[in-house]
């Protein structure tokens, strides 16, 4: 599909005025849809093929009317009104599911802009124009949603979105092109702390906690992995089963981590391979999270693209 991302990045601000368009933040799966004759395509953030992941999408793409198009949006699982990254892991990297599967895991693509249209490029385009043109272009269903776009009254919709238990809003230049890499036309205001980290090692289980007792993670900065400390919660049975057996193959001799101390009792290094999407507290003066509860793996992140997201 060869078409980078346009990202947002991580903000304290909470004003905003008319110039700038407030979105839902979902909690999902970045993708791309390509729609161009009868065939469909989806790609991840890092250029891997969703097709076969998310029928579907596919299918709800393949019904828009006869145009070729090129959406950008978010496929997330809901938990009733609510977005579950949770739910989302049971279709991450599931090629081809079953109708059972279908059925008890439903996904949705939240589209938030159109990049083509019938071969013209709106990628330089204001914001405001592209969300225009979406809106002529795509029949909302099932598995095929908009994003709802407001203005104004910004702290207000933020304290709203948190309230609702949402995961926080995205604020959007109106009049912003759409911009290949982290830009500060799109900013990430977030109602509760979470980010990927990169997992680097693993405590033995203690009690009646079976497979392993907690992940080390940390974050890549000049190069360097730096830790960040260990996350003991938020696993369920079948996650530590899983997941064990996946750290057991990448067992190393040597820490993967620059700065890894104090080292926990009963550790164990794994190549930094995976991804966790792990949640927080905050980050204490020392570089530590404080409070951790594990999400979920990120089949969708490479590791080396993993780095301490700061306010800006």
């Amino acid at each position: 599909m060869a078409h980078g991302l346009m990202l947002a990045t991580l903000t304290d601000r909470r004003d905003f005025g008319d110039d700038w368009l407030l979105e839902r933040k979902f909690d999902g799966e970045r993708c791309l849809a390509r729609k161009k004759g009868g065939d469909v395509r989806l790609e991840s953030r890092t250029a891997k093929d969703l097709t076969g992941t998310y029928p579907e999408i596919c299918a709800a793409v393949a019904a828009q009317r006869d145009q070729d198009l090129l959406l950008d949006g978010e496929v997330v699982a809901f938990d009733g009104d609510q977005t579950s990254f949770s739910r989302l892991q049971q279709r991450l990297g599931v090629a081809d599911p079953s109708p059972q599967h279908l059925r008890t895991y439903p996904v949705v693509l939240c589209v938030f802009d159109l990049l083509e249209i019938d071969g013209e490029d709106l990628t330089g385009r204001p914001l405001r124009e592209r969300r225009g043109r979406l809106a002529e272009a795509i029949q909302p269903c099932a598995a095929l949603q908009l994003t709802e776009a407001g203005r104004g009254d910004s702290r207000r919709r933020f304290a709203d979105a948190c309230g609702s238990g949402w995961e926080g809003l995205i604020a959007k230049r109106a009049a912003a092109p759409y911009t290949p890499g982290r830009s500060k036309d799109w900013l990430k205001l977030k109602c509760v702390w979470e980010q990927e980290l990169v997992v680097g090692g693993y405590t033995d289980p203690l009690g009646s906690r079976t497979d392993f007792g907690a992940l080390l993670v940390g974050y890549y900065e000049a190069g360097r992995l730096r830790y960040a400390g260990k996350v003991g919660a938020g696993y369920t049975a079948a996650a530590l089963r899983d997941l064990g057996a996946r750290l057991r193959e990448l067992n190393t001799h040597e820490s993967p981590f620059v700065d890894a101390r104090p080292i926990p009792r009963g550790t164990h290094w794994t190549r930094p391979e995976l991804v966790a999407q792990i949640a927080f507290a905050e980050w204490t003066d020392h570089g530590r999270l404080r409070q951790p509860r594990f999400l979920g793996l990120r089949e969708d992140k490479r590791p080396d693209e993993v780095v301490r997201e700061r306010p800006q």
